[in-house]
């Protein structure tokens, strides 16, 4: 399938779980990825699986970082035709023990950086006439979950930025969108439950169940289902589609 052949694309925190995932739908697709993260190595060993990936060390929470990736991905790639703003972070802490510098951290990275992402990733794209924007954002922006209340603020502020920014260049040709997945299976979610094991002394089997009582589907997400909702919002037919927070959570939302 060449559906995305001669366009660019930029996942930021593509080097593992959901984001590697996408990158790989999109060559599979037949773009050209620039896959993103902090960890050299970890970017390395992805881009390794494709020539048409390639790895670049950001931090989206530096707004001079976010501005010399944009800069790279002009003068090497023509600018991106697709901006894929997945890098985030999770941590759990009841809400009277969350501290200011917690709350901050979880809005740097899960807001902030989606905002600079989002923002170099549209300059670019201003003459172009054509532009995919994706942000991934989570079940956790639509609804309330207990014990990651500053998670959940920076995910509704996802959802509300998608959908200003959408609105702004509807008339554009540039399409701005957000994905909403339930717990899926990535090195974040073995965190989770490791976390909920340690604080709780229940398995792992059972704090899993524990996180899948409110799922209709019984099982967690796979990061194939969510790249492959991002795949489609980045094609040829989905030019009508804008403003949009798509759940991909088993029918929990």
């Amino acid at each position: 399938m060449t559906q995305l052949e001669g366009k660019h694309a930029l996942v930021t925190g593509g080097g593992s779980g959901v984001g590697l995932s996408i990158a790989t739908a999109l060559v599979d697709a037949g773009a050209s990825v620039t896959i993103t993260g902090r960890n050299k190595d970890t970017l390395d060993t992805a881009a390794d699986s494709s020539s048409l990936m390639n790895g670049a060390v950001c931090d989206v929470t530096d707004p001079a970082a976010v501005e010399r990736l944009f800069a790279s991905v002009n003068t090497e790639h023509g600018g991106a035709d697709i901006v894929i703003a997945n890098a985030g972070a999770a941590e759990s802490v009841p809400f009277a023990k969350l501290s200011l510098d917690d709350w901050k951290a979880m809005i740097d990275v899960n807001l902030t950086g989606v905002f600079l992402t989002m923002q170099a990733g549209l300059l670019g794209m201003g003459d172009k006439g054509w532009g995919r924007i994706v942000s991934i954002a989570s079940v956790a922006g639509l609804k309330g979950y207990g014990y990651v209340a500053a998670y959940c603020a920076a995910k509704h502020g996802v959802v509300g930025l998608t959908r200003a920014v959408a609105v702004e260049v509807a008339r554009s040709g540039i399409t701005v969108n957000a994905v909403c997945p339930g717990y899926t299976q990535t090195p974040m979610l073995d965190r989770t439950l490791d976390n909920i094991a340690e604080k709780t002394g229940r398995s792992r089997e059972d704090a899993a169940k524990t996180l899948l009582r409110g799922n209709p589907t019984g099982r967690f997400i796979k990061p194939e289902e969510v790249a492959q909702s991002v795949l489609w919002l980045c094609g040829p037919h989905s030019g009508a589609v804008t403003g949009q927070a798509i759940s991909i959570s088993g029918g929990e939302i």
